[in-house]
C-alpha cells in the first residue's frame, strides 16, 4: 500500500495532472443534480479535482475531507477554509448535511467489506434526502487496458476487489440508497510504459507484489523485457456509479 503522505508532492504529476482532474470533475458533475448547493468530497486528496467542482458549477459550495495530513495541506491551499482532515469511516459532520457526496478513488483502498460498508454508510448518513452519492468502482480493472504490460501482470497473485460494483451497490442498498446513474471518464496521462510499471512496482503500487521481494523482481525482469520501454500504453478508463437517497428517507 502506498504511503499517501509521502506520495502527496508527486501525486498529481504521476496521475495525469489537470487533464485527468478535468475529466473526473466533468464526469462527477454529470451525475450531481443541478439543484445541489452543498457537496462533500470524501478523500479529496490534493484537491485538484475538488476545486474544479465549484468552478464549473457556480453556486455550488464544496467541502473536502482527507485522512492524509500532507494531502489535506495541499487541498487546503487550493480550497482555503473548505478542507478538513477526517477518516472517511467516521465523518465529522452531522446527519443530512450535504446535497451530494463524492468519493473518487477511495473504496479500492479499503481493507475489506467492513470498511467499505462503513464508508458508504457515512456518506449516506451525511447525505440529505433527495441527494446523490457518487463513487468510483472497480478501479483496479480500469487499469487493465489489454496491453502487453497487462499480459505480464496477469500472472501476479490476485488483489482483493473491495470496490466491486455489485458489492458497492449492495452496500448502498443496505443504507437505503437507490441506483441513480453511471458514467465513465478517461485517466489522461496514466497510460503506463514498461519502465513506469517497473517503477510503480518498486514503490508498492501493486499490493500483492511487495517491493524488494523475489517475486516482485521476477515481474520487474519480465516487464524489462518488453519492447518500447518508454512508450505509454493506452490510458485507463474509470467507472462512476451514482446512488440517490430517496426524498422520503426510505426506498
Amino acid at each position: 500500500m502506498l504511503d499517501y503522505d509521502e506520495e502527496a508532492e508527486r501525486y498529481d504529476t504521476l496521475r495525469g495532472g489537470e487533464p485527468r482532474a478535468r475529466a473526473a470533475a466533468d464526469a462527477v458533475l454529470g451525475l450531481v443534480p443541478a439543484g445541489a448547493r452543498v457537496l462533500l468530497d470524501v478523500a479529496c486528496g490534493t484537491g485538484i479535482v475538488t476545486r474544479r467542482l465549484p468552478a464549473a458549477r457556480p453556486g455550488l459550495r464544496v467541502t473536502g475531507a482527507d485522512l492524509s495530513a500532507s494531502m489535506t495541506r495541499m487541498a487546503a491551499a487550493r480550497l482555503p477554509g473548505a478542507v478538513v482532515r477526517a477518516d472517511s469511516r467516521r465523518l465529522p459532520f452531522g446527519d443530512a448535511r450535504f446535497d451530494a457526496v463524492v468519493s473518487v478513488w477511495l473504496l479500492h483502498l479499503m481493507s475489506g467489506p467492513a470498511d467499505v460498508t462503513a464508508v458508504v454508510g457515512e456518506c449516506a448518513r451525511v447525505l440529505r434526502p433527495g441527494g446523490v452519492y457518487v463513487t468510483t468502482v472497480h478501479k483496479g480493472a480500469s487499469h487493465n487496458v489489454g496491453s502487453d504490460i497487462d499480459a505480464v501482470l496477469a500472472a501476479r497473485p490476485p488483489s482483493p476487489v473491495p470496490d466491486a460494483p455489485d458489492a458497492v451497490g449492495a452496500c448502498a442498498a443496505g443504507h437505503g440508497l437507490l441506483p441513480a446513474g453511471e458514467a465513465r471518464f478517461r485517466g489522461h496521462g496514466q497510460g503506463r510504459s514498461p519502465r513506469r510499471a517497473i517503477a510503480d512496482l518498486r514503490r508498492g503500487w501493486f499490493v500483492t507484489l511487495t517491493p524488494g521481494e523475489p517475486l516482485a523482481e521476477e515481474f520487474a525482469t519480465r516487464l524489462a523485457d518488453l519492447p518500447d520501454q518508454d512508450r505509454p500504453r493506452p490510458d485507463p478508463e474509470f467507472a462512476l456509479r451514482a446512488y440517490r437517497k430517496p426524498a422520503g428517507g426510505n426506498p
